[in-house]
C-alpha cells in the first residue's frame, strides 16, 4: 500500500471516530479505491477542484459521513441531488451499507462516472441522468423518497423546489452549506412554505482535522407539494419562491 493510501486510511479512520460514525468492515478500503478512481478520472473529467489525499479525505469523505450523526440513514431510501463525483451520497452509502441510495446528476460524464465508480467499489446504487426539475415532475419520482441530500452550490429556496416535492411526507431534505447562512435560510422560509416543508433544525458540525465548521439545514416535508413545482429551471432562477 503507498504513503498516500496509508494517510488517506489513518485520516478516515481517526476522522470518523472522532465524528463519532464507526465504520463498517471493509470501509476504509473502500474509500482509498474511490480516491485513486477520482485521481485517475478527474484527468479527464471535471469532477472535483479538491486534490490530495488528505483535502479529499477531510473535505468531501469525512464532509459526507458527517450526516450520519444528523439524520437517521438506515434503511433509509435516500436520493443525492446534483451528485457530480458522488458527494455525499457514496461515502454514506459505504459508510452505512443499508442506505438505498439513487444519484442524480444533469451531466452524462458524471453519471457514467459514478456508474463505473459503483460497479468498482461493488455498491448497489441507481445512478440517473436528469434534470432536477424533469425528474421531480414525473410522476413516479414524487414523494418517493426518504431523505433528499445536497452539496449543489444553488441557494436553499432554488434547491428546496428542485428537491422537496421528491421526499415523501414525513422525510426530510439535508442541504449541506456553509456555517453563514442565515440570510439563504431566512429567504428560503418562503419557498418551505409553499413547498409544504419546515425548518426542522440547524446543525454545525467541525470537519475533522481542519478549521472548518459547516451546516446540515434539515427541512421536513410536512405536506404533498403542489404539482405544479417545481417549474421549469429558467423560471426557478429567475423568480425564487
Amino acid at each position: 500500500m503507498s504513503a498516500i493510501n496509508d494517510d488517506l486510511a489513518a485520516i478516515i479512520r481517526e476522522g470518523a471516530e472522532a465524528i463519532g460514525t464507526p465504520l463498517p468492515c471493509g470501509a476504509t478500503a473502500a474509500f482509498q479505491r474511490y480516491y485513486e478512481i477520482l485521481e485517475e478520472r478527474g484527468k479527464n473529467v471535471n469532477l472535483t477542484a479538491v486534490v490530495g489525499a488528505a483535502d479529499v479525505a477531510r473535505l468531501h469523505f469525512l464532509d459526507s459521513i458527517a450526516l450520519l450523526n444528523i439524520a437517521e440513514f438506515k434503511n433509509a431510501r435516500v436520493i443525492d441531488i446534483g451528485s457530480g463525483a458522488g458527494f455525499p451520497g457514496i461515502p454514506l452509502k459505504i459508510s452505512e451499507p443499508s442506505v438505498d441510495l439513487t444519484l442524480l446528476d444533469s451531466l452524462g460524464k458524471r453519471t457514467e462516472f459514478l456508474s463505473e465508480l459503483c460497479a468498482a467499489l461493488d455498491l448497489d446504487a441507481a445512478c440517473i441522468q436528469a434534470r432536477a426539475e424533469v425528474f421531480a415532475r414525473e410522476a413516479e419520482n414524487r414523494d418517493n423518497w426518504d431523505i433528499a441530500v445536497s452539496r449543489a452550490v444553488a441557494k436553499l429556496n432554488i434547491l428546496s423546489e428542485l428537491c422537496l416535492p421528491l421526499v415523501r411526507v414525513g422525510g426530510i431534505f439535508v442541504a449541506m452549506k456553509g456555517k453563514d447562512s442565515e440570510n439563504e435560510l431566512a429567504e428560503a422560509q418562503h419557498a418551505f412554505k409553499v413547498l409544504g416543508a419546515k425548518l426542522k433544525t440547524c446543525i454545525d458540525y467541525a470537519i475533522p482535522g481542519t478549521e472548518i465548521t459547516h451546516r446540515a439545514i434539515v427541512i421536513e416535508k410536512v405536506a404533498e407539494t403542489s404539482p405544479k413545482y417545481p417549474r421549469r429551471y429558467a423560471r426557478i432562477h429567475k423568480s425564487p419562491l
